[in-house]
């Protein structure tokens, strides 16, 4: 069984773009299952299911950033696609915390990002980009070519090796090289890593302390004057 892990902002397009891979491997005989991992609120399981009659799954992350979500749930979801008899696992995750990074060495890494969201976007995702096999770029036919070629110069300045696939989700035009990268992609294992290293502690905030101001907090602080910070990979 092959692993995707789909992740950036909201409203990028990735169920869009899972949608039409899922509709491809159907098409060429392969069974797919699917995992929403967001904080509060997801029906693309169901919408899925209904249209595809795939195995799905979802999982609320609650009071824990979705990326930790996933790697605690990546296993039990391992498990869950073999019994279904699933050729390809796709997790989409909301990614909302932009230092952490929700690959696993092992399985492929997808990010998705709308060149509709401003010309400095791949600046500010972090390791979701730059921790991630392949960028694809949505909402292409809403911006300029100009627009579209200084969106790509900006992801391979931040993620030099990252590929960079441009589609247009609505109408699934772009997606057949997503399939070749599935088709590339090394068989997932029982022992997978977290692809990076994650950030270096987690802050008083984090476990529930409430006060403002960094004179009461301990650990991980900054005061308004430093701005020098953990960037990750």
């Amino acid at each position: 069984m092959k692993l995707v892990i789909c992740a950036g902002p909201a409203t990028t397009g990735k169920t869009a773009v899972l949608r039409h891979i899922i509709k491809k491997l159907r098409d060429g005989g392969q069974l797919a299952a699917f995992l929403k991992i967001d904080v509060q609120y997801a029906e693309e399981d169901e919408l899925l299911a209904r249209e595809f009659g795939i195995p799905t799954r979802k999982v609320y992350s609650g009071e824990l950033c979705p990326d930790h979500c996933n790697v605690m749930v990546l296993g039990d979801a391992l498990q869950w696609a073999g019994k279904a008899g699933a050729d390809v696992l796709l997790v989409e995750t909301a990614g909302l915390c932009l230092r952490c990074s929700p690959y696993v060495d092992g399985g492929l890494g997808l990010v998705v990002l709308e060149a509709t969201s401003g010309m400095n976007l791949p600046l500010k995702v972090g390791p979701m980009l730059s921790l991630a096999d392949v960028a694809v770029v949505t909402k292409i036919d809403r911006v300029s070519q100009a627009e579209r070629e200084v969106f790509r110069a900006r992801i391979q300045e931040v993620a030099p090796a990252v590929r960079v696939r441009e589609v247009n989700a609505l109408h699934g035009i772009g997606i057949d090289p997503l399939l070749e990268h599935i088709r590339q992609t090394p068989h997932a294992t029982d022992h997978m890593l977290l692809r990076g290293n994650p950030p270096v502690g987690t802050c008083t905030i984090c476990v529930g302390k409430k006060e403002v101001g960094w004179q009461s907090h301990f650990g991980v602080v900054r005061p308004l004057e430093n701005q020098a910070f953990y960037r990750g990979e």
